[in-house]
């Protein structure tokens, strides 16, 4: 693939493919991705699913690393906004049952494919920690009304969630093997997170 992207001239490599052409490459990408993981993912399986040529797909992605990150940015779910329960509990018990949700799909082994092979790939590696989405913003926003409300004081720490959450639920899910369960968020919820943000 590297030959293929050097071979290419800068002129045939900066043409912009049409949004719908751009689409499906993406999406084939994104749905063999889930299928074979990322060390089994062949560039000319992607062309194939696509109905694109290969050539097409060395020039506007030289490395199967573009083509991969490009294929989540563009193909991932995007986060809801958080669901406004009226307590901070309830807010918190919604969203985390969201983030259980996505990765009981098929997209939680998908990502942890992704998230394994960022050891044997710099590139990917480097890619995919630019473009990783934080979770601050949606736990400002509920820790805000949670302010609001009068439930929480200011002075919380809300990256604790960024930095608990999502490490403690892809653990339960794949390296334990354990539901994501109403017993595991409400764990989550009244044990972990509630208690270190109303901490003194």
């Amino acid at each position: 693939m590297a030959e293929q992207a050097r071979s290419a001239s800068p002129a045939a490599r900066g043409r912009r493919l049409d949004s719908d052409r751009e689409q499906a490459i993406l999406r084939a990408a994104y749905e063999l991705l889930g299928e074979t993981g990322y060390q089994g993912l062949r560039v000319d399986a992607v062309a194939a699913r696509a109905q694109a040529s290969k050539a097409t797909l060395y020039r506007h992605w030289p490395t199967k690393a573009e083509l991969v990150t490009d294929a989540v940015r563009t193909c991932k779910a995007a986060d809801a906004p958080p669901p406004d329960t009226g307590t901070l509990r309830g807010d918190l018990r919604a969203w985390f049952c969201d983030i259980a949700t996505m990765i009981g799909s098929e997209e939680g082994p998908l990502l942890a494919g992704l998230f394994m092979a960022l050891h044997t790939d710099p590139e990917l590696a480097a890619q995919l920690r630019q473009m990783r989405e934080s979770k601050i913003p949606l736990a400002e926003a509920i820790c805000a009304r949670a302010v609001a409300r009068g439930e929480l004081r200011p002075g919380y720490d809300v990256g604790l969630i960024d930095e608990i959450v999502p490490a403690l639920v892809f653990m339960r899910r794949f390296a334990l093997g354990e539901p994501l369960d109403h017993a595991f968020l409400d764990h989550l919820v009244d044990d972990i997170v509630l208690p270190l943000l109303t901490r003194d």
